[in-house]
């Protein structure tokens, strides 16, 4: 099992002990990789008619038969029902759920930026829980690389928050609920992948979220709907490429790496959706968003390099 952090975890090299843990550039490189692969989703979903709650369910089901199919070997889930293991999956599923229809009623009463601002200020609420939850302490940079990640997605949400709602405090408070809900989610996978595999994370709570959302995509879609050729191949490649994939490597990638630095790279989604809309979409790319892009940039390049890695592990009792 992972232990807490040493006394000297955090903190400077002193002379005569171990050099500090770097992180793991794998790890790291499987969290940037899946926002990236996650920024594709609404590049996807703007391109196809089918709806949306409906999608999100087909996605979760294709994902998770995916994921059954290629690692049923391995038996993916093995130990997923013993007390303790349950029981997260239910609070996860509970987070992911509750953190996702706060951030849409949000986004109805606020607009898209002024939302998705309060939303991503996350890794300040992963920054203050994580000591507290995983016994891990947060270190310096994280809290010098926050200042200019948010100054750079508020670059990045400039030019549309002048569109939409304006301020109110159900909207702020549903906000600032659903940013405190996916800081939870993460700090909970985290303890979750030290009792299952990352795949078995992530298949059990494809199933959750795919049930809980059945009933409200059954109702919304009636008997009015009928499947595109384009609608099918969007949200094939939405189930395995920007879900079972993205989702399967994101979990092993904060398994591995420091919760605190996984969040504040997770801000690079506001730099990535752009970009490829402006690929695929042929949407402007204003320089506004490339300046905020390069802050993000830029406070994640510093968790990287200038953070420490995970505690040692335990020897196994």
């Amino acid at each position: 099992m992972i232990a807490g952090t040493s006394p000297r975890s955090g903190r400077g090299h002193e002379p005569g002990s171990p050099p500090p843990r770097r992180g793991d550039l794998a790890g790291y490189a499987l969290v940037v990789g899946s926002y990236v692969l996650f920024s594709l989703t609404p590049v996807l979903i703007a391109w196809v008619s089918m709806p949306a709650s409906l999608l999100l369910v087909v996605r979760y089901f294709i994902a998770a038969g995916i994921l059954l199919v290629v690692f049923w070997r391995r038996r993916p889930l093995r130990g997923v029902l013993r007390p303790g293991v349950w029981r997260r999956f239910i609070v996860l599923a509970t987070l992911d759920a509750s953190q996702a229809l706060a951030y849409f009623y949000a986004v109805r009463v606020l607009g898209v930026a002024a939302a998705t601002f309060i939303y991503y200020l996350q890794p300040l609420w992963v920054a203050l829980l994580a000591p507290r939850i995983l016994h891990v302490t947060t270190e310096r940079v994280v809290y010098l690389a926050m200042p200019a990640a948010f100054v750079g997605l508020a670059l990045v949400l400039g030019p549309s928050f002048s569109t939409g709602g304006s301020l109110s405090v159900p909207g702020v408070t549903a906000a600032l609920l659903a940013g405190l809900g996916f800081a939870l989610f993460q700090i909970v996978i985290k303890k979750q992948t030290r009792e299952v595999s990352s795949v078995s994370v992530v298949i059990v709570m494809c199933i959750l979220d795919g049930l809980f959302l059945l009933p409200m995509a059954l109702l919304q879609t009636g008997g009015g709907y009928a499947l595109s050729t384009r609608d099918l191949i969007a949200v094939v490649l939405i189930g395995v490429f920007t879900t079972a994939l993205a989702f399967t490597m994101w979990v092993d990638g904060v398994a591995r790496v420091r919760v605190q630095h996984s969040a504040i790279l997770g801000l690079l989604s506001a730099v990535a959706s752009p970009v490829f809309a402006f690929v695929l979409l042929r949407q402007g790319l204003s320089a506004w968003t490339v300046a905020g892009g390069a802050l993000i940039l830029a406070a994640g390049a510093a968790v990287v390099l200038r953070g420490a890695g995970e505690p040692e592990l335990e020897p196994p009792l």
